[in-house]
């Protein structure tokens, strides 16, 4: 089925099978090899993406859903700066083990600082929730994302 739809700002048109998901379309067809693939049930949130703006599991979603739609990956994001300073923090509070699990808590961290420019640390724990890390025990995570909301919430002081 032909496709036509916009990736980190770029425009692409795509000949893609019924029963292909989003996350292998982004992996094997465009490259873009930083939305992993764990459960492939939606509940690891190793695959979250943004369509339209909102976060999405991608091996939930289908390739041909997103016709016409903006996706937006951990690649996009990360090109554009948009994440340069929670990235930071999250190499910083070492909250990036193993890595399987980073760009998916990435994605879903700055969702939860577009909604909410100062959450507090049980707030970021529940947003969090969806995402799996079997390496850092979240701790790190959160601290991560405490760190870069009180970062950007001095600058914009």
């Amino acid at each position: 089925m032909p496709i036509s739809l916009e990736v980190n700002g770029e425009r692409i048109e795509a000949q893609v099978l019924p029963r292909l998901n989003l996350a292998d379309f982004l992996r094997e067809h465009l490259q873009l090899t930083g939305t992993h693939v764990g459960c492939e049930h939606g509940v690891c949130g190793a695959c979250t993406v943004r369509v339209d703006g909102e976060i999405v599991r991608s091996c939930l979603t289908l390739a041909v859903q997103m016709h016409g739609a903006s996706v937006e990956t951990i690649e996009g994001l990360s090109d554009s700066g948009e994440i340069a300073d929670l990235q930071a923090a999250f190499r910083d509070r070492n909250a990036l083990q193993c890595g399987y699990c980073t760009p998916g808590m990435l994605m879903a961290a700055q969702d939860l600082l577009k909604q909410n420019a100062e959450p507090d640390r049980e707030r970021i724990r529940e947003h969090l929730s969806g995402n799996y890390c079997r390496c850092t025990g979240y701790q790190a995570i959160i601290d991560a994302v405490e760190n870069t909301a009180r970062a950007r919430a001095g600058r914009r002081s």
